[in-house]
């Protein structure tokens, strides 16, 4: 029985990985192993009953959590622009852009994979989408199998790390950080990550060029009449906007002073980064309408179709992340005007009908009610796992680890790199990251940090032969049997399990370098992040203690038992108090001290003889730990 009650936590949690390999799901487990051990422990009276009382009260913060509606809202949003055909759109024109050199349909995926990322946040829209699209014209035109599956399934999980996503917006609730902080500490990751995927694919187009061929002259639709690509039209645009963005970027101050009418010196940085770059690819915009409408031949056809393509897209995530990173939006009220800017461009381009809607919106109450279900589950188990002392089991086992914070860290993402082969990032995040969190915070780990590090590590769960999730969803879509090219006419071979595996091993190993580069250089994260405001606790408390002098010289002489110059009713320090510290009813009038004896002065704390100045000391040592 001592052996049960002292290792109750532990048993706990070999009992919960009993569950999961009974092949429950894991939402069920989760809440039956909570519920299990939760009622034992009542009855061996490792606990009090009362701990079941917690129960409702939990669920009730989770209906209340408003952080958590992002998730449909962001969920919606990328579910209609993918299903309106903006992947599609992208996927076309981009591959046009880069298709003359060599991996150029690789690089247009890697693109159009963090642009979907940045507008869907949803790993399986964008893999579906891209291998539905992608994949048959990749093979169509040479490219190896392996590299092709490998890098759309790697250029879907995107989605994971880069704003706004699903697994950061859950990671900020677990963690208890700004959703908007870790977003902004991720956008730096996110786009090295990305960077190391592009340097790949030149790298193989440079030693390994039949891997990566480029698009051959008759694959290229956007051609102008004298037979050029129309690609310096295409280079003139993007320098304008650039030059344009880069001169709103230095005089935002400037334009501050002008509108508001009074001198502003300094504007926040990312206000001038979202505001400059809104400002130039507006201005593209405007130059693109005005050609379409008047004819007047300013762009070409290829820079008329990537603006028009690429603007719109660009102007939403601007709009959803812009106004949270300026602390304009919350990220619910972003998601919110994120899926209204869906439907909107949906139904500019002709696409949204009611069937696209209704499946959008069933797909969005799928995954919410996945997400939540799962979320009860992990409460209701965390519940009682507190209850049993389980974080002080899990702090004694990783805080003792040689290496400190780096040891910690190491530990850490080798257990969740080997977690993620069978469970995936909600799991994780809800199962996991609590435990850990609190050994981190302890250790002085930036938890921004620490999450954004998890973020980056969880894609791997995506990717994993052979149960990554990006791999099932590209099996889906990819061809199994032998098939005839629609274009061509050819009999094109299929896509093998095991070319899809080989081509994710090299975008794993990059994800696995991208988390050392973090835990070696935390600057990556914390960098994006505003300056934390430092308190002075000692001049705080200097000037407490001179108001709380005031207050005692004015209320010093003229307290009596029936009344102080406060106001209150006996005073603090009588007899006849109202009300005691604890809250407690004092004695009766009738047994108060007799009026011959002369009452003690109230203090300026209000609580009889205690010292308000020695109390405010310890508080502003604490303080200032």
């Amino acid at each position: 029985m001592e052996f049960l009650t002292a290792n109750y936590a532990p048993i706990m949690f070999v009992g919960l990985i009993c569950f999961l390999l009974l092949g429950f799901p894991v939402a069920f487990s989760l809440a039956a192993c909570g519920l299990s051990f939760g009622f034992l422990g009542i009855e061996l009276g490792i606990f009090p009953s009362s701990i079941v009382a917690w129960l409702p009260q939990r669920l009730i913060g989770i209906m209340a959590n408003d952080t958590l509606l992002a998730v449909p809202f962001f969920t919606l949003m990328g579910l209609i622009l993918e299903r309106s055909g903006m992947a599609e759109d992208l996927l076309d024109t981009i591959g046009q852009v880069f298709g003359p050199m060599r991996g150029g349909l690789a690089l247009a995926v890697v693109f159009v994979g963090a642009l979907l990322a940045a507008t869907t946040g949803v790993v399986a829209a964008s893999v579906i989408s891209m291998g539905l699209i992608s994949l048959p014209i990749m093979l169509r035109y040479g490219y190896d199998r392996r590299l092709a599956s490998g890098v759309i399934a790697a250029s879907g999980t995107l989605a994971q790390i880069i704003p706004p996503s699903l697994v950061l917006i859950i990671m900020a609730d677990q963690l208890g950080r700004s959703v908007g902080d870790m977003y902004k500490g991720a956008f730096i990751p996110a786009f090295m990550l990305t960077g190391l995927y592009v340097l790949y694919v030149l790298a193989l187009a440079i030693f390994k060029p039949a891997m990566v061929p480029a698009l051959p002259p008759e694959a290229r639709t956007y051609r102008e009449p004298n037979g050029s690509g129309g690609y310096p039209s295409l280079i003139v645009l993007v320098l304008v906007s650039t030059l344009v963005s880069v001169f709103l970027a230095r005089h935002m101050a400037d334009v501050h002073t002008w509108w508001e009418g009074t001198l502003v010196e300094s504007v926040p940085t990312d206000e001038k980064i979202v505001v400059a770059m809104c400002g130039g690819v507006f201005l593209a915009l405007i130059i693109a309408i005005i050609n379409r409408v008047t004819g007047a031949g300013l762009l070409s056809k290829l820079a008329e179709r990537v603006t028009f393509v690429l603007i719109p897209p660009l102007l939403l995530i601007f709009l959803v992340l812009g106004t949270i990173f300026l602390g304009v939006a919350t990220p619910t009220e972003g998601g919110a005007m994120g899926a209204v800017g869906a439907l909107i461009m949906g139904a500019a381009r002709g696409r949204l009908s009611w069937s696209l809607l209704k499946q959008a919106l069933a797909s969005t109450t799928k995954l919410s009610s996945f997400v939540m279900f799962i979320l009860v589950g992990a409460t209701v188990f965390s519940m009682v796992f507190q209850a049993a002392d389980g974080p002080k089991w899990v702090e004694h086992l990783l805080a003792d680890l040689p290496g400190g914070q780096l040891g910690f860290l190491i530990f850490v993402n080798i257990m969740i790199f080997v977690l993620a082969f069978f469970l995936d990032f909600f799991e994780l995040s809800f199962i996991v990251v609590p435990l850990l969190a609190p050994v981190a915070d302890k250790l002085g780990i930036d938890l921004i940090w620490f999450g954004v590090l998890l973020a980056v590590n969880m894609q791997t769960s995506f990717m994993h032969p052979p149960f990554g999730f990006a791999l099932f969803y590209l099996r889906s879509v990819a061809p199994e049997k032998p098939y005839v090219d629609k274009l061509t006419g050819k009999v094109m071979d299929p896509v093998t399990t095991m070319q899809i595996y080989k081509g994710a091993i090299p975008f794993v190993l990059m994800q696995l370098v991208m988390v050392a580069v973090l835990i070696m250089a935390p600057g990556l994260v914390t960098g994006s992040l505003d300056a934390k405001i430092k308190v002075d606790m000692d001049a705080v408390g200097a000037q407490m203690r001179e108001s709380l002098g005031g207050a005692a010289g004015a209320a010093g002489p003229g307290a009596t038992a029936g009344g102080d110059s406060w106001g209150n009713d006996g005073g603090y320090g009588s007899g006849s108090d109202a009300t005691s510290p604890s809250g407690a009813a004092s004695e009766p009038a009738d047994t108060a001290a007799p009026a011959t004896s002369a009452p003690e002065p109230p203090t300026p704390g209000g609580y009889g003889a205690d010292d308000p100045a020695k109390a405010l000391d310890e508080a502003l040592k604490q303080g200032n730990k």
